[in-house]
């Protein structure tokens, strides 16, 4: 049985579709409060070590970080439509942010805030315009295979920039390789007391993540490490700390710079809007199915955009829905955006009256929660199995991976996306022209390559278009055709099938009326067959109908073939009787 949410999700419409809450308030249980008030302390308890972490891979004050979740979590329940997915920082946002903001600040911290609010910003109002521009749709020119490959390129660069933490030494490099190269050199410099406390961080989330999924383990090794610097003297071994943090809410204010100020803030943003509204939107919909209902992919657009505009005035960085914070939530019993409410207030109490307890922090620990995070980035899984079902996109998965590595993740962003619409363009300028024999014992055809024991009808040449037939293909498809054509010795019919083509334009039309020229010189019929209802519209304005016959709905392949011998055998016996009428 549906939960009374499903129902009203679906029913909403008008200004209630803009306004989720109005949909899920006016159907709220009592028995759900008490689910969304755990799920919210829990996110909120797993929310603060995570999202200093995040702000440090941002080169944010970390106190920033939390002030992320808070805004951008509470925006989110009033216009987001999943009911478990957690807004806030992620890894490959915040090391994007990081790496490209570090190049435009000139080391000025409080130039390099200024330009992350803005960012978010920027954010926000290009979120808006894809939302008043219905491009919800244009997430998916991004394919799985590229998003393979890039994530595990991400998270190889983040974990670059966490170990030299782990190690105890200054690292530095500008790209991965660098970076690598850096880190071996003052590998002989390790300090062994902060190898030891991370190792330890590490073992304790794994183990925690493994035996107790769902539960706030990083809030714990937090704890647990502030208490063991607190009365040690590890400090004078040189275990950093993160310092006083200040206390109090954020101030909502404007960013401090201005996009015409900062040359580069717009393909930052892009790419930012384009990692997290794929990571939003994926995670919302694996809640979604789980927890049986829907998401309104266009409405999540507006939802970000709302997120990123709080975020920005409130000297935050760029936010996405991100799966482990959203998995969190879900499996500490979220049914509604209430327990974001809930988490958002949990995060304001910690800001006003406990960030003196974070004092002692060792920033090995922010380091491990990094590390333990970006491992799920890597899909060994999803590329072993590329490997196995088609090494063309194992390949490119690589060239996204390798992209991010040597490029870094704003241009391996570019790259990614590049290369998916370059993909997608390769494979519709030369697409599959199947030629077609008839299945044995039936009166149905497909493909002679495919099944070479399907029966080739003699004097015939069927060909199947398996994608659109425009401007930037007709070419290609007239070439494999005639390229056929010359192949075969005595041919009388070819018989176009455009089933698979549900849109041709008015190349592919005139590329049929040159077919048809060419093919009349030689006294061979063409018959086309199968198009769609536009399609047809199409080559009955540019004339084909007269020229190759009937092209309606009803006519098929094997009609065109009966039709087309039921005609050849008449005017072969019309022929006979004139012949034998000439005798005297």
């Amino acid at each position: 049985m549906e939960s009374p949410l499903v129902n009203v999700t679906k029913s909403a419409s008008g200004w209630r579709a803009l306004l989720p809450p109005s949909a899920w308030l006016s159907s709220y249980e009592p028995r759900w409060l008490a689910s969304d008030l755990v799920a919210g302390v829990t996110l909120a308890a797993y929310a603060v070590p995570v999202s200093m972490a995040y702000a440090a891979l941002a080169g944010m004050p970390l106190h920033h970080g939390i002030y992320c979740y808070l805004l951008g979590g509470l925006c989110y329940a009033v216009l987001g439509s999943s009911r478990q997915l957690a807004i806030g920082p992620t890894s490959a946002i915040s090391m994007l942010v990081g790496t490209t903001v570090a190049g435009m600040a000139d080391g000025d911290p409080a130039r390099w805030g200024g330009i992350a609010a803005l960012t978010a910003l920027m954010v926000a109002v290009l979120s808006v315009l894809a939302w008043l521009l219905r491009l919800s749709g244009l997430v998916s020119f991004i394919s799985e295979t590229i998003l393979l490959g890039f994530k595990a390129g991400a998270a190889l660069s983040i974990a670059m920039t966490q170990l030299p933490k782990l190690f105890g030494v200054p690292g530095g490099g500008d790209h991965f390789f660098e970076r690598v190269w850096t880190l071996a050199g003052q590998l002989g410099e390790t300090n062994l007391t902060v190898l030891a406390f991370g190792l330890a961080a590490l073992a304790l989330l794994v183990l925690g993540e493994k035996f107790l999924p769902g539960r706030p383990i990083a809030l714990v090794v937090v704890a647990l490490a502030i208490l063991v610097v607190s009365v040690t003297s590890l400090e004078e071994s040189g275990v950093a700390t993160v310092g006083p943090l200040p206390a109090g809410l954020p101030s909502l204010t404007l960013p401090a710079v201005r996009a015409r100020d900062v040359e580069g803030i717009v393909p930052l943003s892009c790419a930012c809007l384009l990692l997290a509204y794929i990571e939003g939107i994926s995670a919302a919909r694996t809640l979604a199915a789980k927890n049986n209902y829907e998401v309104d992919p266009r409405q999540e657009l507006l939802a970000l955009g709302t997120a990123n505009l709080a975020v920005a005035f409130g000297q935050g960085f760029p936010v996405a829905g991100g799966l482990s914070q959203s998995a969190v939530n879900d499996k500490a019993g979220a049914r509604t955006p209430l327990a974001l409410v809930v988490a958002s207030a949990v995060l304001a109490a910690c800001l006003l009256f406990l960030t003196g307890l974070l004092a002692n922090l060792p920033t090995v620990v922010l380091a491990s929660i990094v590390l333990v995070a970006v491992r799920g980035l890597i899909d060994l899984r999803g590329l072993g199995h590329l490997w196995r079902v088609s090494r063309l996109e194992f390949r490119i998965a690589m060239v996204a991976l390798l992209g991010v590595l040597l490029l870094g993740i704003l241009k391996g962003v570019m790259v990614a996306a590049i290369v998916s619409i370059l993909l997608l363009l390769a494979g519709v300028a030369r697409p599959h022209v199947a030629f077609l024999g008839r299945i044995p014992g039936t009166r149905r055809f497909s493909d002679l390559e495919r099944h070479p024991d399907n029966e080739e009808l003699p004097g015939m040449v069927i060909f199947r278009v398996e994608s659109s037939l425009l401007y930037f293909n007709a070419e290609h498809v007239r070439r494999v055709v005639s390229e056929r054509v010359e192949a075969t010795s005595e041919l009388w019919l070819v018989v176009c099938d455009l089933s698979d083509s549900p849109i041709v334009d008015v190349a592919g039309a005139r590329m049929l009326t040159g077919l048809h020229q060419d093919l009349a010189k030689r006294g061979i019929n063409l018959r086309v067959v199968e198009a769609h209802a536009r399609v047809r519209d199409l080559l009955r304005a540019e004339g084909l109908e007269e020229r190759v016959g009937y092209l309606g709905r009803h006519l098929s392949v094997d009609q065109a073939i009966v039709e087309f011998q039921h005609a050849n055998a008449t005017q072969q016996s019309s022929g006979s009787e004139q012949a034998a009428n000439a005798v005297p």
